[in-house]
């Protein structure tokens, strides 16, 4: 009965739940915002196990330390909580050094929809393959406003810049990409996704 009560209540409320020690609460938060918070992770690393060890770890700290959460200071709960899995995410991503990968796997089907498919997987490997040779902040913007669909206010929230300096952020990484597509004289494949 308390976990249907839970299902009802805000992020916020949940917060506060868990600051008590509630643990229905807080499994009620890691059913909601898992899937969110690990395609933000994903899209930072590039690795399933890495993203997956990141949001559980963001989790695992919001249990330990949940007064880390200050809901006067303004933020929703996803703001802030997007923020918290996106550092460690950057953090990760510095200590592994890693890009992402370029994986090619293609299912056996009929000749016309594998090469299709394979031109997709193509595409999309070097659209990854663009967005990793910018630098970080630019990659990051990208990734959370046009990856993650969040409103850039609340991006720049995330990422801790004003509204201006991640449009800026925003303006130069599709210049960036534009110019990495020119550079490697390639089609500007799924460049489009950023305008």
């Amino acid at each position: 009965m308390a976990e249907t009560a839970n299902e009802n209540m805000t992020d916020e409320n949940l917060m506060e739940l868990v600051k008590t020690g509630d643990h229905q609460a807080f499994s009620e938060l890691v059913t909601r915002h898992t899937q969110k918070f690990f395609n933000l992770a994903y899209r930072t690393l590039g690795n399933e196990r890495d993203a997956e060890d990141v949001v559980q770890d963001s989790f695992v700290k919001i249990w330990r330390k949940p007064s880390l959460y200050k809901p006067e200071r303004g933020a929703k709960f996803t703001t802030w909580f997007y923020r918290v899995v996106f550092n460690a995410s950057i953090d990760m991503k510095r200590k592994t050094k890693r890009d992402l990968p370029l994986i090619m796997d293609v299912p056996e089907e009929d000749d016309a929809r594998q090469d299709k498919r394979f031109m997709a997987k193509q595409s999309q490997a070097k659209l990854e393959e663009a967005i990793n040779s910018l630098p970080e902040r630019q990659q990051a913007a990208l990734n959370l406003c046009y990856y993650q669909n969040i409103p850039q206010k609340e991006a720049a929230e995330i990422m801790g810049v004003g509204l201006k300096a991640l449009e800026s952020l925003l303006s130069r990484g599709k210049a960036g990409l534009k110019d990495y597509f020119a550079r490697e004289s390639l089609q500007e494949i799924d460049y489009a996704t950023f305008q």
